[in-house]
């Protein structure tokens, strides 16, 4: 047993065959290229990725990185020692992370999806937790162990997100807890370019999605012909995308952005800040959470970049003023709810929040990434509770996408007030928005459908005018 695990160490006498000979001088003491070695790792898998079943891969990768023994190449697992003699921990992990993007980014190009969940699950091999008397083993097993432990592995399992339906709320928002990782400068190109591809795909699927639902719930009789709804807010949900759709023409939030941008031109920066709390508040109900929100936001801009107070405003200061303006209703220390956020949740309308901060992206495009990263530190600190007991928080993350999807994606939603067979003396506002269906369009193309609902009635369409209803 013992001669088996040390195995590696026979093979081991390889090395110097392929990285750096022993130092000549006093000590004697092998100058190990951990660099060279890791390059050795991430060309090998390249190389097979490209010409070899994923089947195959997974194995040479099983056998190279869990059990450590009996690769194919002659020279892979010698590479793989030599981060492990040089005692480098962080080496072995980044190379252990890079290798697993490699290998996502490859196979989902070639669109083999199943591959990456069966890769994620390989780290739940027992012989990872298993003892070994061999000391380079133990050494393996333990980094092994810390790395399933880390973020690192967290962010990885999110991979897996794609292809496995997780019963926890907070897969549902996978594609904002990605962003820090392809934001982060200090990760691989192979796991930032990993994460935004599929963060960029969850988007894409998940607008699709909510503009077939919109389409198709209101028309569909049966409960067995509507399609899934995408959101955790259930039958509320189409109700709320009618709310948000309802505000158009010349008093959308996108013309008020454009009207905003332009009437504050070449003016100083102090004069900026304060046009710029009237610009958020706009249009919002004046109520108690809006005043506390009006009083809390002229605060802080008085104060913040004094010095530039005299200077014109430009993109730079635009960015950084957002920057700052987001963090206050977020997460000003990227990881726990600010005061502003906490006191506005607790007012009951997580939709006025979320309208303001859609306001300060239409305002500065640049700012979304940096948003969906502060959401993303929200996620996290509020995922560990289950789902009975922060419906409030996944109200407003709910909420959030689906108004950013609306508004600041590229689907385009009209809602058209439908002729009446059956006038009645009901105006309530839930039968006045009863009388609106949802029509999506996608990338100009508008969305096909088939259904037996009548839709002879689409000859006398009025578009809705909030201020009628």
């Amino acid at each position: 047993m013992i001669a088996r695990e040390c195995g590696a160490l026979m093979i081991g006498d390889k090395i110097t065959e392929n990285f750096q000979p022993p130092a000549k001088g006093g000590n004697n003491r092998y100058q190990r290229n951990v660099p060279k070695a890791q390059q050795t790792v991430f060309n090998y898998l390249l190389d097979i990725v490209h010409k070899w079943p994923p089947e195959q891969v997974l194995d040479e990768f099983k056998h190279l990185f869990v059990h450590h023994v009996n690769t194919s190449s002659s020279v892979i697992l010698p590479a793989l020692y030599e981060i492990v003699f040089a005692n480098k921990e962080i080496e072995f992990r980044n190379t252990l992370k890079r290798s697993c993007y490699i290998l996502i980014n490859n196979w989902d190009l070639g669109r083999h999806h199943e591959p990456i969940r069966q890769l994620i699950a390989l780290f739940e091999d027992p012989i990872i937790q298993k003892k070994t008397p061999s000391p380079t083993l133990k050494r393996l097993r333990t980094w092994l162990q810390n790395f399933l432990k880390s973020r690192d592995f967290e962010e990885l399992r999110l991979f897996a997100t794609k292809y496995d339906q997780s019963e926890h709320w907070s897969s549902h928002y996978t594609p904002y807890l990605l962003v820090p990782q392809y934001t982060n400068l200090e990760n691989s190109v192979e796991q930032r370019e990993a994460a935004r591809t599929l963060s960029r795909q969850l988007k894409e699927k998940f607008k699709v999605d909510l503009a077939f639902y919109t389409v198709l719930a209101d028309t569909l009789e049966s409960r067995i012909d509507k399609p899934e709804n995408p959101t955790l807010l259930g039958d509320e949900s189409l109700r709320l995308i009618k709310r948000i759709v309802a505000r158009r023409g010349v008093f959308s939030y996108e013309n008020l952005a454009n009207i905003f941008k332009k009437q504050t031109q070449e003016i100083s920066y102090s004069s900026f800040k304060l046009s710029l709390k009237d610009y958020l508040i706009y249009s919002l109900t004046k109520n108690e959470c809006v005043q506390y929100l009006d009083q809390h936001i002229s605060g802080r801009l008085e104060h913040l970049y004094s010095s530039y107070d005299d200077k014109t405003i430009n993109d730079a200061l635009l960015l950084r003023t957002c920057n700052r303006i987001i963090e206050y209703l977020t997460t000003e220390d990227h990881q726990t709810p600010s005061e502003l956020f906490l006191t506005l949740m607790a007012q009951g309308n997580p939709l006025t929040l979320v309208i303001v901060l859609l306001k300060i992206v239409l305002l500065c495009r640049h700012v979304r990434t940096h948003l969906e990263s502060r959401i993303a530190d929200l996620v996290r600190y509020y995922e560990q509770l289950n789902e009975e007991d922060c419906k409030w928080i996944i109200s407003f993350f709910e909420i959030f996408r689906i108004t950013m999807t609306i508004h600041a994606e590229n689907i385009e939603y009209t809602l058209v007030r439908m002729a009446e067979k059956n006038k009645s003396f009901n105006s309530s506002a839930q039968s006045k928005m009863n009388r609106y269906r949802i029509f999506s369009r996608v990338r100009k193309q508008i969305i096909d459908y088939e259904s037996d609902a009548d839709y002879s009635s689409l000859s006398h369409i009025e578009v809705m005018d909030p201020a009628k209803d």
